[in-house]
């Protein structure tokens, strides 16, 4: 069990990185893509910790 984005907040960190790229965030916005990379930062982090835990237990 995976933690993962859902398709729609993966459809919005990409327009939101879509926006950084061309410069045309709005302060909220930068906010917004900042708090979703630190998720997956997090994700990531739970999914490694699962990861490892599985493998010693297998």
């Amino acid at each position: 069990m995976l933690f993962k984005f859902t398709d729609k907040l993966g459809e919005r960190m990409q327009k939101l990185l879509d926006k950084n790229k061309l410069d045309t965030l709005t302060p909220e916005e930068a906010i917004e893509l900042e708090t979703i990379g630190e998720l997956d930062d997090i994700f990531s982090y739970i999914n490694a910790v699962i990861a490892a835990q599985h493998h010693v237990h297998s």
